[in-house]
């Protein structure tokens, strides 16, 4: 199986055994996912809906299968819980690089990418609005961060100091609350993977990926 020889590929980088469970099989999970590693490719033609987000907006729309689409609303609750217990509202958009993507995995390039099923998403950040008025903040929140701001996963993520320390401790424990949930994404890719130092990049690929 596919997951097999993903296993054997990235040993070391967090692979873990496939997803288990009720939750276990995506109308996804049946489609091959081998490319030839050059040239042009020609990604399946699966089902693709435009998706704007139901809890929480995107920047832009997001072009997604329709299985990834509920798992995005169930994302949109982790965040608006997360944000809501730190920072006292949650965030108005969701920043992001993009959705369906027809092209290879970059540092597999035998293997189609998950963008290109509109199977994943790649989060940069969060746009908060200010706090709204008769809305209790949280006892620790800066009155700075009572005013209009924006998350970045790049550079709040390793951030110590002032406000962006509080980014910091939001982002990480959102984090946590995501790997936590099996029934959200399988592959959770942030900063601590190659090429991904400024977005967390989620996708429900038939096999589990976890390296933040």
């Amino acid at each position: 199986m596919l997951w097999t020889l993903l296993t054997t590929l990235l040993l070391g980088q967090g692979v873990g055994a496939p997803p288990s469970g009720a939750d276990s099989h995506l109308a996804l999970d049946d489609v091959a996912r081998v490319v030839e590693p050059t040239g042009k490719i020609q990604c399946p033609k699966v089902p693709l809906v435009a998706y704007r987000g139901d809890v929480i907006h995107y920047a832009s729309p997001l072009r997604v299968n329709p299985d990834f689409r509920q798992r995005l609303q169930r994302f949109e609750t982790v965040v608006r819980e997360t944000a809501t217990e730190v920072y006292g509202r949650p965030p108005t958009q969701i920043l992001h690089l993009g959705s369906f993507n027809c092209r290879r995995i970059r540092l597999w390039p035998d293997y189609l990418s998950e963008h290109g099923l509109g199977n994943a998403l790649d989060v940069a950040g969060f746009v908060f609005p200010p706090l709204p008025r008769r809305t209790s903040a949280p006892a620790d929140l800066p009155n700075q961060l009572k005013r209009a701001f924006r998350v970045r996963i790049d550079p709040d993520w390793q951030a110590t100091d002032g406000v962006a320390a509080l980014h910091a401790r939001f982002l990480h424990e959102l984090a946590q609350r995501l790997v936590a949930r099996m029934d959200i994404f399988r592959v959770m890719l942030g900063p601590a993977y190659p090429g991904h130092k400024n977005h967390f990049h989620f996708d429900c690929a038939p096999w589990r990926i976890v390296e933040i």
